[in-house]
């Protein structure tokens, strides 16, 4: 299990030793949820970058009303990455439970459902060593749906960005259980609602093509329901079942 402080003797990469420099189409298809790190730090170059393409997504009345607090190497950041690690394993132990994770398929050893468990786990007891978490903020105003829609374009820009220079992350939500910790840990304005962590690092396997749903089965023409005779699906799509 990672330990906060672990980070200080991070390698330092060579900044274009994993980029792949994807088309926006290409990164679109293929970003995928990373959760598992290399020892690589991000280099501040490149960090730069991905948050300045975060801070160009379109907001409501282009009123700009997100924040994000990036957590490094910093004092407060060994803090809040630790009081984030242990709300993460509490979050996935009681989904792990509830969903039936060692049930069923899950006790097949190579089955989708026992993959997944293990990268969670993996994910949530090394944390603390996560290179970078960025918090994702939005001043509050209406709530709900309303203020989401000007913080998570934000929080998509950033991942694609991230996808661009060779890294990886993903968008996450179980801060929610010690948002009044890191409030008080960040100095983060009551104003403010955390709606997001997002954990970044060089990831240790790849990008790739990211398997969803037919798109005849997401997608209508005219009519809920209605097939869409024009959908044509790029050649080597990947699907997942429907649910």
């Amino acid at each position: 299990m990672g330990l906060p402080g672990v980070r200080e003797n991070r390698r330092m990469p060579d900044p274009a030793a994993h980029r792949s420099d994807p088309s926006l189409l290409e990164a679109l298809r293929t970003t995928r949820a990373i959760r598992r790190y290399t020892d690589e730090a991000i280099v501040d170059e490149d960090l730069a970058t991905i948050m300045f393409s975060a801070t160009r997504a379109p907001t409501g009345s282009n009123r700009q009303g997100f924040r994000f607090l990036v957590l490094k190497d910093g004092p407060r950041a060994v803090q809040a990455k630790a009081v984030l690690g242990e709300s993460f394993r509490a979050g996935w132990a009681e989904k792990r439970a509830g969903d039936g994770y060692d049930s069923g398929s899950g006790v097949e050893d190579n089955s989708p459902k026992a993959r997944t468990a293990r990268t969670m786990q993996h994910f949530v007891d090394h944390f603390e060593e996560t290179p970078v978490v960025v918090l994702a903020c939005i001043r509050t105003r209406h709530g709900g749906l309303m203020d989401g829609a000007s913080i998570y374009p934000a929080c998509q820009n950033l991942l694609l960005a991230a996808r661009a220079l060779g890294y990886g992350g993903v968008l996450t939500g179980w801060h929610a259980f010690v948002e009044d910790e890191l409030r008080a840990i960040c100095g983060i304005p009551a104003d403010y609602d955390i709606a997001a962590t997002i954990p970044l690092g060089a990831p240790q396997g790849n990008h790739g093509p990211v398997r969803r749903r037919p798109l005849d089965e997401l997608v209508f023409d005219d009519a809920w329901d209605a097939t869409a005779e024009w959908i044509i699906e790029p050649a080597g799509s990947q699907h997942t079942g429907s649910f």
